[in-house]
């Protein structure tokens, strides 16, 4: 037990000064950073950020498509939760949709699996979007959702341009990434091995314009604007499942 607590201290002293610029960024922000109980990874939150409350965390991955150590983050807008839509790593969704697809073709399966994640689940259920504006990003990510519209949308100039500007050092081709909108927030997920604050703050960038694009899409149907019907309704009132539904 002592040699145990040893290490735990010692582990969290040299994590101490690893990631204190990472922390310092966090407390200029009037955030806080908290080492996990293993050494393992860290947990931020930003209270006062991004549109909405923020939590940014680095561990080990909880999807079996990211390899080693992810980045995910969360941002909280109590959008409209049927603003289902999500942009992904092209060379993972080619991936993704494929062994899905063999999944839920197979004919001895008679139901969905509820294990499966919904970035993998709507690669099947929803529409792809072809037409994203920006050249770089069309060539960079897909795009799917509930609707071809709100995608478009959603995908604004800022958000694009972020998108493009991550591309250049970031989000590298061949790296795992997904970001989508559910249950009435924004999400974020990278595979990282080892964090870094030029990435950290990349990536907040671009939760930060897809949090604010995601609300002027809610607003825009606050105001009346046209909501489309899809046979997908009956998939946004399934329980919280996986770790969309708890804290990152």
């Amino acid at each position: 037990m002592v040699i145990k607590q040893i290490k735990q201290w010692l582990t969290a002293r040299a994590n101490s000064a690893r990631w204190r610029p990472l922390s310092e960024w966090a407390a200029e922000r009037g955030g806080q950073l908290r080492h996990a109980r293993d050494g393992r990874g860290f947990v931020i939150d930003l209270p006062r950020t991004l549109p909405g409350l923020t939590r940014i965390e680095w561990g080990p991955s909880q999807r079996s498509y990211i390899e080693g150590f992810e980045l995910r983050m969360r941002c909280e807008l109590k959008v409209n939760p049927d603003m289902q839509m999500m942009l992904i790593e092209r060379k993972l969704m080619e991936r993704l949709e494929s062994s899905v697809f063999e999944a839920y073709t197979d004919t001895l399966r008679t139901r969905v699996d509820t294990d499966t994640p919904e970035e993998m689940r709507w690669l099947v259920m929803f529409p792809k979007q072809s037409q994203i504006e920006s050249k770089l990003v069309r060539q960079r990510f897909g795009a799917v959702g509930i609707n071809r519209e709100l995608i478009m949308a959603w995908l604004d100039k800022d958000l694009s341009e972020r998108l493009a500007q991550a591309t250049q050092d970031v989000l590298i081709e061949g790296r795992p990434f997904v970001l989508l909108s559910l249950r009435g927030n924004v999400y974020l997920r990278t595979s990282m091995p080892e964090p870094s604050l030029g990435e950290v703050e990349a990536l907040t960038r671009v939760l930060d314009a897809a949090a604010g694009s995601a609300q002027a899409v809610h607003q825009r149907i606050g105001d009346g604007g046209p909501w489309p019907t899809t046979t997908s309704v009956a998939w946004h009132s399934r329980p919280s499942e996986g770790d969309y539904g708890a804290p990152v």
